[in-house]
């Protein structure tokens, strides 16, 4: 394996010339990662729900009318 210049923990296979990341990922990205999208299912969930809300009241209003 090769070591890439100014990249850390990226190889080039000499065998194939692909490059090679050896670096995990880490645990606190991971982590920011999951929360965000927690937390932005969460906000889709509530805005749905008034969504469905005034759906209904639309639905009611329509049929009290006529």
């Amino acid at each position: 394996m090769i070591k890439v210049k100014g990249h850390e923990g990226l190889y080039r296979d000499p065998s194939t010339g692909a490059i090679i990341n050896t670096q995990k990922p880490s645990k606190s990205n991971f982590t920011t990662s999951f929360s965000t999208a927690l937390n932005d299912i969460n906000n889709l969930k509530a805005e749905l729900s008034e969504i469905k809300l005034l759906l209904r009241e639309i639905i009611k209003n329509a049929s009290t009318s006529n």
